[in-house]
């Protein structure tokens, strides 16, 4: 299996316990900038971009096992014995199989409103709506979401997308590669069969929005016994954006406990 050598950003001191942090589907490193950086009081922080995403490199498969073992990859290649992980949406699956197939690599481990699940939900309009904006008659940011609006009717969400669309050489372009991210869509949904694997042994904190049902603790427990739940108030599948110091006090606790 090809494993992509991730691109990231750093915060913290290096003697600091390492924390990697992982992005969701569409999302990048600068999504977590600001919650890297309170966590960079405690920890040397990691933020990655996943393969296809941010800066990292591209490549046609994506899915969990091929994610994790570039982040394992990641781990081994700083020399590291363990590193705490944080991964929200796509991220949390990717710091969940890990834990399952190396739970020695992982100190805490933390999850952001996901589960070990597959979920109903397809991303089939959002990437044809994305494939279809016209990117040669596009002059500014606005446009694009003008153009979207319709499709993709949630202004943040659009905004988020949009975080894709790079200027360069005066042109407008899509930073990700689209039929890559089509062709992945149903593995990103998906959870790898963990029927042979042993439940993860240690504690783990799963964090979710109050707002989003996409965690249930039956779920959960089969493979993360030793879970512990927390619900934040006015939050959904966006819960460190959405509520940035419940979601921080939550995690903080938990590293530190």
């Amino acid at each position: 299996m090809a494993v992509v050598e991730l691109a990231y950003s750093e915060f913290g001191r290096s003697d600091c316990a390492p924390l990697i942090v992982l992005h969701g589907f569409f999302a990048s490193s600068r999504n977590w900038r600001f919650i890297a950086e309170r966590l960079a009081a405690s920890h040397h922080v990691f933020v990655v971009d996943l393969r296809n995403h941010g800066a990292s490199p591209h490549h046609p498969v994506m899915d969990y096992p091929a994610m994790m073992e570039d982040v394992r990859s990641f781990i081994a290649r700083r020399g590291l014995a363990k590193a705490s992980l944080l991964g929200h949406s796509m991220g949390g699956k990717v710091a969940m199989w890990l834990a399952l197939n190396d739970p020695g690599a992982v100190d805490k481990l933390i999850i952001a409103d996901i589960a070990p699940t597959r979920y109903s939900h397809s991303f089939d309009s959002t990437i044809s709506a994305l494939k279809m904006l016209p990117l040669a008659a596009i002059g500014n940011r606005k446009q694009a979401e003008e153009y979207l609006a319709s499709a993709i009717p949630e202004l943040g969400y659009r905004q988020f997308l949009l975080q894709n669309l790079v200027l360069r050489d005066g042109h407008y372009r899509w930073r990700v590669d689209l039929d890559i991210f089509s062709r992945s869509a149903p593995q990103i949904v998906t959870f790898p069969d963990a029927a042979s694997r042993a439940p993860y042994p240690e504690d783990a904190l799963f964090i979710s929005g109050a707002e989003s049902d996409f965690v249930k603790a039956e779920t959960v427990f089969p493979l993360f016994p030793k879970a512990r739940m927390k619900t934040l108030a006015g939050a959904g599948h966006w819960l460190h954006v959405q509520q940035p110091e419940s979601f921080l006090a939550e995690t903080l606790d938990f590293l530190h406990a």
